[in-house]
């Protein structure tokens, strides 16, 4: 754990969703190695993982599009990275399995606590019906909800906590936004001035995962929501 916050001067916690809330790797790797057994071909948890932040970035970098059809795109991708040719079925797979992604273990009793202090928000990079899904495993009230679909925008863009802001309706120093991709939340969120905290998921693992390496410092580094509700005294 690094850094220091002074829980008292927020009155909103903000959070991306997968990644952060939702063990987002565990649902990308069981999807694209099913797809890729059918194929007879298997591959390492780091390959799929660092190619598939490597697509989906270059995919949300251009015009926009809903994200079942960025996965899409992406596991075209990877099925050539990997030298094989999903079917239309196969390539829809990884969107398709978002339902079935679970949280990780601390996140419901975390949010309970925080959310009895706190306005909890969401900005996450995820078409509105596919969050709706992931909300009923969350069993969280959100104040707020910012996807990428509602904005046609994919962070890192500064556009999408612009209008997260907006919706949330408190000056930027009243929010904390808490998020595991340091390239997708923590940069852009800083230069809004926003403060943070890196909830390093990945902490004690090797590379970046399903996110693209990034340079950034958060205000503070925690390794799991648990963690962030003990240091808010909540």
């Amino acid at each position: 754990m690094s850094g220091a916050l002074d829980f008292r001067q927020f009155e909103v916690l903000s959070f991306d969703c997968y990644g952060t809330l939702i063990d987002w790797e565990t649902g990308i790797l069981n999807a694209v190695k099913t797809a890729l057994a059918a194929h007879g071909v298997s591959a390492s948890d780091k390959d799929i993982l660092e190619k598939y932040a490597a697509l989906e970035a270059e995919v949300e970098a251009g015009p926009y599009m809903p994200y079942r059809l960025v996965l899409a795109k992406v596991m075209e991708g990877l099925g050539r990275h990997f030298g094989v040719a999903f079917t239309p079925a196969q390539n829809d797979s990884l969107s398709e399995s978002i339902k079935d992604w679970k949280p990780f273990p601390d996140t419901v009793d975390a949010l309970r606590r925080l959310g009895s202090r706190y306005q909890l928000a969401i900005i996450s990079n995820i078409d509105t019906d596919l969050f709706r899904e992931s909300s009923r495993h969350l069993q969280t009230e959100f104040a707020c909800i910012v996807t990428a679909q509602h904005i046609a925008s994919y962070k890192p863009a500064a556009f999408n906590f612009e209008m997260a802001l907006m919706k949330i309706g408190r000056p930027k120093e009243k929010v904390l936004h808490v998020a595991e991709s340091v390239y997708h939340d923590i940069v852009p969120a800083r230069k809004l001035g926003l403060k943070t905290v890196h909830l390093y998921r990945r902490m004690g693992k090797d590379g970046f995962g399903a996110t693209r390496p990034a340079e950034g410092q958060a205000d503070l580094v925690l390794p799991d929501l648990k963690s962030l509700a003990d240091a808010a005294g909540v």
